[in-house]
């Protein structure tokens, strides 16, 4: 009987051992697959992050420009904006003018002088900017006409429509596009960069 309860006991102390070593095997394998799914979501995180930055790299340049509108080499106008690669940019500018006329020399013949620009940049590089510029403007001659009895009349509006398909602006410097080259001169004068980011 003594001995029969030694090997029982000795056997429930083989099995104890077995099942403790069993536990240790299952949490190092645990443990194992746990790091490995941490390492790959680090890993993912790294790729996704990576992929970002190439997106970002990839985005188009953003370019600053000027446009100056010069008329009988004086400057009347300006427009400035920053415009993305690829992107337009439209505005208009308004000149409510008004004019004395007739025998009595009284305030008549108002006009809206109004002028609207787009600009695009389509090339950019250190090198320099390249544009597309589309305006049409509303200006007056330089002369007013009278009656034949000599009183003064509004000077007559003309319509101005202009494009350009490309127009190549060097780093750094200032270049003209002439829209009338007479009666008046009309010039638009620009100035464009790749703007920081």
């Amino acid at each position: 009987m003594r001995r029969a309860t030694r090997v029982v006991a000795t056997l429930g102390g083989v099995f104890v051992c077995v099942i403790g070593a069993a536990a240790a095997l299952a949490f190092a394998s645990a443990l194992s697959a746990s790091t490995a799914r941490a390492a790959g979501g680090l890993a993912a995180d790294s790729s996704a992050s990576a992929a970002a930055a190439s997106i970002g790299d990839d985005a188009p340049p953003p370019v600053a420009w000027q446009l100056e509108v010069v008329r009988d080499g004086q400057t009347i106008d300006r427009f400035e904006a920053t415009t993305t690669l690829g992107q337009a940019f439209s505005a208009t500018h308004h000149d409510e003018t008004t004019h004395r006329v007739g025998c009595k020399d009284v305030p008549a013949g108002g006009i809206d002088l109004a002028r609207t620009i787009s600009v695009s940049p389509i090339a950019a590089d250190a090198g320099g900017v390249t544009l597309i510029i589309d305006a049409n403007e509303t200006i007056e001659d330089d002369t007013a006409p009278t009656t034949p009895e000599g009183c003064a009349l509004p000077p007559q509006p003309r319509r101005v429509s202009a494009s350009h398909p490309g127009l190549v602006v060097p780093a750094g410097e200032w270049v003209a596009w002439t829209l009338i080259d007479k009666n008046p001169t009309l010039v638009y004068r620009l100035h464009a960069s790749v703007a920081p980011h």
